[in-house]
């Protein structure tokens, strides 16, 4: 009996370790092993192991480490700016207002709407020729020409940046919104009795509250970003003249061009530095708990 109740937890997990590694373990072995060969479907004939060349023509590859830094950028200041904009939109809804229910379904729009519309969408704002953008600033007096915001070098990455803020600002503003929810309105009152100001409730009584859920939404938003492809290629595809193109994007032109094998290894070394990226955070996590 005792020995039904030990193997019983994991029979009712295995479907489900079953379907991870079918989905997510063999297609991740495939990648690495084709990142190890010269595999491209333009040459069925030639597909053969060659060690590590696509590694070193990726090190010595200029496209590569600007899709590196711009992905960089991409990440640092499209996660950045949700985060603060989302915390900023949490603590909102999280006073009481008129409508609040309402108002919180409609922040909630840019999260549920797909990485293509928002693509689109942005695109027909920026264009140079009708769209909405500088139909605004013309009438504002702001701009007296119409500028071609995503055929710029100089603007093209600014302006998906600011697209992907706009749709992952709703993520963390509903991550933040439960934790804080769920933070005791006895510490406000404890800090209040001490003197605290609003600031120092926030720094010393909020943020330490809900560190873990800033940590893994913080996490998890760096990880989908870096590999975000959809709202990039709809947007500029990558140009003009590669000012779009993160590594991710890049890796996608690449395994569209069927050159799956060089397109692996720069998909096995993208994983690799976001795996770094978890490092910190299950240490803090898992650690804490030997």
């Amino acid at each position: 009996m005792e020995k039904n109740k030990t193997v019983w937890p994991y029979l009712l997990v295995m479907p489900a370790v079953l379907v991870i590694l079918l989905v997510v373990f063999v297609p991740v072995m495939n990648a690495l092993l084709m990142s190890f060969q010269s595999y491209d479907l333009r040459r069925p004939k030639e597909i053969a192991f060659i060690g590590l060349q696509n590694y070193g023509e990726m090190l010595m590859d200029p496209l590569f480490w600007n899709a590196v830094l711009r992905t960089f950028l991409w990440v640092i200041f499209g996660v950045g700016f949700q985060f603060i904009f989302g915390f900023i939109l949490a603590l909102l809804l999280n006073r009481y207002f008129f409508a609040r229910g309402i108002v919180r379904a409609i922040s909630m729009v840019p999260w549920v709407t797909p990485g293509v519309l928002i693509g689109l969408m942005w695109r027909w704002i920026y264009d140079g020729n009708y769209g909405v953008l500088n139909d605004l600033l013309l009438k504002m007096g702001l701009i007296h020409d119409k500028i071609p915001f995503l055929s710029q070098t100089s603007s093209s990455l600014p302006c998906v940046i600011v697209a992907i803020i706009w749709q992952g600002i709703p993520f963390f503003a509903l991550m933040l919104l439960a934790a804080l929810q769920e933070v005791s309105g006895e510490l406000y009152e404890a800090a209040a009795i001490d003197g605290a100001s609003h600031i120092q409730k926030f720094f010393f009584v909020t943020v330490p509250s809900i560190k873990n859920t800033i940590y893994i939404t913080l996490l998890l938003r760096i990880i989908w970003v870096a590999n975000s492809v959809d709202v990039i290629f709809n947007m500029t595809e990558g140009g003009p003249a590669y000012s779009t193109q993160t590594l991710s994007v890049y890796i996608y032109n690449k395994g569209n061009a069927l050159n799956l094998g060089y397109a692996s290894s720069m998909a096995i070394f993208l994983a690799a530095i976001l795996a770094l990226v978890a490092v910190p955070y299950l240490k803090s996590t898992f650690g804490s708990k030997a």
